[in-house]
């Protein structure tokens, strides 16, 4: 069995840091990178569920309210007032979830940062770090969406379908802009990968083909 070469394994303490810079490759260069706009991404988790969250404290609250007014809890046993504590705890899931994303809403922004490089999408999501690679080879179609918050605030989310999911980079400034950049990196790079320049003629016909309308070829005859 071969030995391997612990220096290659090393990890030097600022890449404890787990920054995208940590993770390029010998060579690689970074063509973009950004994070969300904070206050669109804060503004996100706040409406996200927000009329789901209030009405679900809305009714919770109403019979809650209705025991405590109607002195339920002091006319039934402690072990069944526990149980209905409890349950009310259970009940109301969707607004704990709601409240955890707004209250970690700014630990989440600060890990988050995008990157598009020569070779990759880089991804670094998370309150516990997490690093996602989109290969451009993979890519399928980027597409994105502009609803009317993200208009107010100039932002946009831009969706990555790969083979496998969905990526989305949220509330990206000058999303217009990007979105044109990825389609033009990722294009370029897998026409150099199809066609690498010592493959290229110098001449291509087909590259700029251009099309004739139904219209116009009936005109011609």
């Amino acid at each position: 069995m071969a030995k391997y070469n612990e220096k290659n394994f090393y990890v030097d303490e600022h890449m404890r840091n787990n920054k995208i810079e940590d993770f390029l490759n010998e060579g690689e260069q970074i063509l973009w990178g950004a994070k969300p706009k904070k206050s669109a991404f804060i503004w996100s988790k706040i409406l996200n569920m927000l009329p789901f969250a209030l009405i679900w404290i809305l009714f919770d609250g109403f019979f809650i309210g209705m025991l405590v007014v109607n002195d339920v809890f002091s006319n039934i046993p402690i072990a069944l007032t526990i149980f209905i504590i409890l349950f009310f705890i259970a009940h109301l899931t969707p607004f704990w979830i709601w409240l955890s994303n707004v209250i970690t809403a700014t630990a989440q922004h600060k890990n988050i940062e995008y990157a598009f490089t020569d070779k990759r999408i880089i991804i670094r999501t998370g309150i516990i770090v997490d690093i996602q690679n989109i290969f451009y080879m993979d890519m399928q179609g980027v597409n994105l969406k502009v609803g009317l918050i993200d208009r107010m605030l100039k932002v946009g989310d831009i969706y990555i379908t790969t083979k496998l999911n969905t990526i989305v980079l949220w509330d990206i400034e000058n999303p217009y802009m990007i979105v044109n950049k990825l389609q033009k990196i990722s294009n370029d790079i897998k026409i150099d990968m199809y066609f690498p320049n010592a493959l290229r003629p110098e001449e291509n016909e087909g590259f700029e083909t251009k099309y004739v309308g139904i219209k116009d070829k009936k005109n011609k005859k």
